[in-house]
């Protein structure tokens, strides 16, 4: 960087509560839109005449373009100007979720899921890595304030999605959360300081930022803890509606809605992960997180209703504070291009919630709930035995 774009580009900022904040309305506002389709789930496959597994794949085709544009944005990331990126990201990103208040079949909701997840995913990708490349030290710090934001995405946007949904029907609530998309775009244009991109070294080539991040095994082990805790999540949380709707449960959209209050608790255990990483290594962080999450599924299983709202909030406690462990070990021990390192970890990671929408929705078709819990617990006790072997990034 030149000493005169050092000039006209204000200094990292500190992470004030101010600053952490806003950090955490940006995630929210970016991946809404990703989460809250859950909630109407049941909805959806009733207004669209289809099964479970079909609303679940295709509500979550989303991570498809999501996986392809992690990849997307690391290749031509090296010279975008981050504020202005992301905010456009999020203005396109408004034109597909509206648009799916109208879709007219499971097909083309699905495609407008997909192109949701292209400009979501360039607006994740490149928010990360304005703060990796901002806050430096403090990085664990802010992708935790950012991983919250997603967690709140998760909380207000599926209150919101059931609440909205039942005064205007499911598909016209997408109308709502394109006006979200929309004050993402006017957050991000007043409140992002700009940030220079880092460019290549002379004859680099994205593949050679690629190649050097997947030689790391460090990275690698990252990468697929990732694929993991989505395959996870999206396998209990897009599923689990079609449970508590059913007997013994029985609850209405509402009360549905309700149930996603279990992500309030982590909304407070979230923001610590940075300092418990710090203290403890992001190895036991990881693998004590998802141990966290494992007692949960098996809480899932039982016909009491607070019983599964207490598994419930223990896998979203656990699979969060994972998460956010991950995405910052990512770039903490990424050398070079650390936009290429968020794109790959950004593709592993939402390719694993396609992989879970898709293998966890055929399970619980097939074979029922207890085989989709199985499933998910595989998958979720494969990412702590990965996490435990996560070592401390140097100087860290």
């Amino acid at each position: 960087m030149t000493d005169v774009a050092r000039a006209v580009i204000a200094p990292p900022p500190g992470l004030s509560a101010h600053r952490s904040l806003l950090i955490a309305v940006i995630g929210f506002l970016t991946l809404v839109d990703l989460f809250a389709t859950q909630a109407i789930l049941p909805s959806l496959a009733a207004s669209y005449g289809v099964t479970p597994a079909q609303i679940g794949l295709a509500a979550n085709a989303s991570t498809l373009g999501m996986a392809i544009s992690g990849l997307l944005v690391g290749v031509f990331s090296a010279n975008i100007e981050r504020k202005r990126a992301i905010a456009l990201s999020l203005l396109f990103l408004s034109v597909p979720t509206a648009a799916l208040a109208f879709a007219p079949n499971l097909t083309i909701f699905a495609i407008l899921r997909v192109v949701q997840g292209l400009f979501m995913a360039a607006a994740f990708t490149l928010t990360l890595t304005h703060l990796a490349e901002r806050c430096e030290v403090r990085t664990a710090h802010a992708l935790a304030a950012y991983v919250t934001g997603v967690v709140a995405s998760n909380l207000i946007g599926r209150l919101t999605a059931a609440f909205v949904a039942s005064l205007v029907g499911a598909e016209h609530s997408f109308l709502f959360f394109a006006l979200l998309n929309l004050a993402g775009v006017a957050l991000v244009a007043t409140s992002l300081h700009r940030n220079a991109p880092e460019p290549m070294e002379r004859g680099g080539r994205f593949c050679n930022a690629w190649a050097a991040h997947l030689a790391n095994s460090e990275l690698r082990r990252t990468f697929a803890i990732g694929f993991l805790i989505l395959f996870g999540f999206i396998g209990v949380f897009t599923y689990v509606g079609f449970v508590l709707m059913s007997p013994p449960h029985a609850l209405s959209m509402t009360a549905l809605g309700l149930v996603f209050l279990v992500f309030l608790p982590s909304m407070i255990t979230t923001p610590m992960a940075g300092s418990f990483v710090r203290r403890s290594g992001p190895g036991v962080a990881t693998a004590g997180s998802l141990a966290v999450a494992l007692l949960g599924l098996g809480l899932l299983l039982l016909p009491n209703l607070y019983a599964v709202i207490a598994g419930l909030t223990l896998v979203g406690v656990g699979t969060f504070f994972a998460q956010a462990v991950a995405t910052g070990h990512v770039g903490r021990i990424a050398r070079g291009d650390k936009a290429a390192a968020s794109g790959l970890y950004l593709s592993s990671y939402y390719c694993g919630g396609l992989a879970g929408a898709a293998v966890i929705g055929q399970l619980f078709d097939r074979l029922g709930w207890s085989a989709a819990i199985a499933g998910v617990f595989g998958a979720l006790g494969l990412a702590a035995l990965l996490g435990a072997r996560l070592v401390r990034a140097e100087g860290a």
